[in-house]
């Protein structure tokens, strides 16, 4: 099967090849696709080197699948051209998510949207997916009122400029890509501040829960935060439910999740942390307990990978799925 990966060279990029590899996805021809200023370059994938193109010449070579990664702009433009030769497209960018005619997937949430008549397919934010895999057992089963989440995401959230001016500042130099120094200090602002005070990755949070769980009677309220963490998000998430619910089977809802570990044993020191759940495909939850200031509230900690999960894994399983479900004809 030929699979494109545009957006090859990046950080997001290079861990779709890894976790394509690692999950034994069917590529009998390699596409990498970048800007032109990597064309030429080589990836290793598989055991053998793959030469970096164009979109143009990819598009030429009609893959099957191309899984994106590669900013907002170059997917409103390149998609639909991919699409447009019978390419089924996964999309890691925030271009397509909230498009009425375009699926925002979840795999193990919400893979049965999925149809023959899906060429473009959004990957959700990547804060998103990880509170939704925790959280969407506990909306079935109780009915989800209210959700208040902070997050403390990893500076490889922002890509590999974010991660070289934490690498610049922990040499003692300096860097401009974030607004302040991120080194011993917290930035409460990720991506562009809205005309309604929040951010637009909380207000990511916001609609892509509606769209994923289907129920735009959830009330969220988000606050994202960057932290000087290599790789990882955690979160701090506070939900109040419709109905009353038992904490020992709140929690092994959580468990019985494909893809969630729990980890919550406060009294030995064990809950979710991102140094331990980088590398992972899982996401990690802890400090699971009653909040005794609302009826029906529960307080979690989680914890994920954000190349991983967040966005690599999530998209190859949508290949997977698609793969699974006949969809993916040569």
């Amino acid at each position: 099967m030929k699979v494109a990966v545009v957006g090859a060279t990046g950080l997001v990029g290079s861990k779709m090849l890894q976790v394509l590899e690692e999950r034994h996805f069917p590529v009998t021809e390699l596409l990498p696709v970048a800007s032109s200023r990597s064309w030429g370059k080589k990836v290793t994938f598989q055991g053998r080197e793959w030469t970096v193109i164009g979109a143009d010449e990819a598009i030429a070579k009609r893959p099957t699948v191309a899984i994106f990664s590669a900013g907002g702009s170059a997917s409103g433009e390149l998609a639909p051209k991919f699409a447009a030769v019978g390419c089924r497209v996964v999309d890691n960018s925030s271009y397509w998510r909230m498009d009425p005619t375009k699926k925002l997937v979840i795999p193990e949430i919400n893979g049965d949207v999925l149809g023959p008549d899906d060429y473009i397919i959004a990957n959700p934010n990547c804060s998103t997916i990880q509170m939704l895999m925790a959280l969407a057992p506990l909306h079935k089963a109780y009915g989800i009122k209210r959700i208040v989440v902070s997050t403390y995401q990893s500076v490889s959230g922002s890509g590999a400029k974010g991660v070289n001016q934490l690498k610049a500042e922990r040499a003692g130099g300096t860097g401009d890509f974030y607004p302040h120094p991120i080194d011993l200090n917290t930035l409460p602002h990720i991506d562009v501040f809205l005309d309604n005070g929040y951010t637009k990755e909380e207000m990511k949070m916001v609609n892509e829960t509606h769209k994923i769980l289907r129920d735009d009677s959830i009330a969220v309220t988000a606050t994202t935060v960057r932290v000087p963490v290599w790789g990882g998000h955690s979160e701090s998430v506070n939900v109040e439910f419709n109905k009353p619910f038992d904490l020992d089977e709140a929690r092994a809802l959580m468990a019985a999740m494909p893809g969630v570990v729990i980890q919550d044993d406060p009294e030995n020191k064990v809950y979710p942390m991102p140094r331990f759940a980088e590398g992972k495909d899982e996401v990690f939850v802890g400090r699971i307990r009653r909040d005794f200031s609302v009826e029906n509230g529960l307080n979690l900690w989680c914890v994920a990978d954000n190349l991983r999960k967040g966005a690599a894994t999530n998209a190859v399983q949508i290949a997977q799925l698609l793969l699974e479900k006949g969809l993916l004809a040569e």
